[in-house]
């Protein structure tokens, strides 16, 4: 427990600086006692099925209040018995239908997705923020036989259920208020064969072509977990913020499902908001947060409330010291990170932010480690249960590296060659739904998912290059990796965000081509760039096109489409 210095000499004059202070003075602080678990091993089963050791615990508190894990668990099974009622479902067993939900940031999440476990069906997350011709093409694609509307959204999905004929459902946002009628039969007890039973289809990010569906069984997604509950040491006493959208891997699995996995507590922000993200880090009410989970951009978004509102060095002192001492983990993932980004961010928290590298298909594949060195850029090393290959994009599908968790070998010869990362493991999804040649296409013939990602295996650990259809340009017989080019842009004392694409060329093939946004009253012309970039890198990396945007186009988890950008800035030539 940190102890305070006087008041009086660390009093801060800005009213941001004052209100940290206050949150620290007028808090009692609370410590949840450490508990211990012993889960059946080699068992499949959904993660409700844990919930009931946990008892009274709080799993979730959000702005509606605590939700213990037995309200959540009874909550669940109430509307679990309206999802079968309203399907007219006798045995209590959906087998398979899929349910559709669309809910805020909040417990009527964790209820919907339970409650579709609970019946048998499969869960199909929704985006609050997606228009609504693009919920109507998700819930249509995955053939959904019905859908779940948190009360913030129900004039949303309603007019959408009558245009597709299907029933709507609602939570109430007081959880508790959920009429259910009475029956001797569980849904969730209906179910035993959990192993290999479809569990969700979670949408891509469709950052090179329209979304589709990974259908992941309910063993992937428990392999998902546990290799991330042994790998970054979750613990029962842990208490998790979390600020993501909830329908892609990174915040459905690392930062909701983990935490309640082994009971938790997960403490959920409605909307990402700087203020109220520093006031969950450095604040002091009970359960203070020790884990903290990311994307790039929100990161970047931190720091700069940080530069503008805590500008007292007391103050910045008192909030290195009680990241320092209070959080014991903080992760980056779902887009590349910045240098500058993870620098800063050291410098301010006493942090190093811990990067990983997954995708929708396959959950967490690498890891940079809890305990040890990290290195700036790399992905790390295999989780456990995930095994791992790069090979060269011949037709003679030439293996350069394979590893796993034990240890990577790399043929003679081909040490520091790039190539497209392949991966194995538990974790891997099942198929595209209803896209079986998009499947056949994604794996090889022995099982290998093709991730369609470039990666390099050197210095011990893995490096990924960018996207291979859209991150490694082809200049003048240089491959060159966007995403290293990236990240030397932002070393640039005027540019605040980058993404490097490859613009079409006569001459060249492709011309490195940036896309900046810059600072405020800063101006920039080719001309200035390359100068710069001359002292800084590489003369074939260097852009040889500069196009000025006033704030870059991102999707809610921190990537950029280089697809739609390279269309609506060179139409003519994609």
């Amino acid at each position: 427990m940190l102890s305070f210095w006087s008041c009086s000499s660390v009093w801060p004059r800005c009213k941001a600086g004052r209100r940290v202070l206050k949150w620290l003075l007028g808090n009692v602080v609370h410590h949840r006692a450490i508990h211990t678990t012993s889960p059946a091993p080699g068992r499949i089963t959904p993660v409700f099925s844990r919930a009931s050791a946990y008892g009274d615990d709080v799993a979730i508190m959000d702005p509606g209040g605590s939700h213990t894990y037995s309200s959540l668990l009874k909550n669940s099974r109430r509307l679990a018995g309206l999802i079968t009622k309203a399907l007219a479902c006798q045995s209590g067993d959906l087998k398979g239908e899929r349910i559709s939900f669309l809910c805020a940031n909040d417990a009527s999440y964790t209820v919907a997705q339970w409650a579709s476990w609970m019946c048998g069906g499969i869960s199909v997350p929704l985006y609050r923020k997606h228009p609504l011709n693009e919920l109507e093409y998700v819930i249509s694609d995955s053939q959904s036989s019905l859908l779940v509307a948190g009360e913030p959204f129900i004039e949303t999905l309603e007019p959408l259920a009558q245009k597709l004929g299907l029933p709507c459902l609602q939570i109430p946002s007081a959880l508790e208020t959920l009429q259910f009628e009475d029956t001797q039969m569980s849904p969730e007890e209906t179910v035993s064969d959990w192993a290999e039973r479809p569990a969700m289809l979670i949408y891509t990010s469709g950052t090179t072509g329209r979304p589709k569906a990974a259908l992941h069984t309910h063993s992937s997604l428990q392999a998902m977990v546990q290799g991330l509950v042994s790998e970054w040491a979750w613990s029962r006493d842990d208490v998790i913020l979390h600020t993501l959208p909830l329908h892609h891997v990174h915040g459905i699995v690392n930062k909701l499902m983990c935490p309640l996995w082994v009971g938790a507590t997960c403490v959920m922000l409605p909307e990402f908001s700087a203020q109220k993200v520093w006031e969950q880090l450095i604040g002091s009410k009970s359960p203070m947060v020790n884990v903290f989970m990311a994307v790039p951009t929100i990161y970047s978004k931190l720091i700069e409330y940080y530069d503008q509102h805590f500008t007292q060095p007391h103050v910045q002192d008192f909030i290195r010291a009680v990241c320092k001492e209070r959080i014991r983990l903080m992760v980056s993932g779902s887009a590349a990170l910045p240098q500058p980004v993870l620098e800063r961010w050291a410098e301010i928290t006493g942090h190093v932010l811990l990067e990983r590298y997954g995708m929708t298909e396959i959950g967490m594949a690498l890891s940079n480690p809890l305990k040890g060195p990290r290195v700036p850029g790399a992905v790390g090393v295999p989780l456990p249960g995930v095994e791992v290959r790069i090979m060269m994009t011949n037709t003679a599908g030439t293996v350069i590296a394979e590893g796993n968790r034990k240890g990577t070998q790399v043929k003679a010869g081909l040490e520091g060659k790039e190539g497209e990362l392949l991966v194995r493991g538990s974790s891997v999804f099942q198929k595209y739904w209803n896209k079986p040649q998009e499947t056949a296409d994604t794996f090889t013939e022995d099982g290998w998912f093709k991730t369609g990602d470039t990666a390099v295996y050197r210095d011990g650990v893995y490096w990924i290059l960018g996207r291979t259809s859209v991150d490694i340009i082809k200049s003048g017989g240089y491959k060159i990796s966007a995403l290293d080019v990236e990240r030397h842009l932002l070393a640039h004392p005027d540019i605040t965000d980058v993404a490097v694409i490859g613009a079409p060329d006569a001459v060249w093939g492709q011309k490195v081509t940036a896309v900046v946004q810059l600072r405020n009253g800063k101006t920039m012309s080719l001309s200035m760039l390359k100068a710069w970039a001359r002292e800084h890198m590489a003369s074939y990396t260097i852009p040889s096109g500069l196009i000025v945007v006033e704030s870059m186009p991102r999707n809610p988890m921190g990537k950029v489409n280089k697809k739609e950008l390279l269309s609506r800035f060179f139409p003519k030539r994609v």
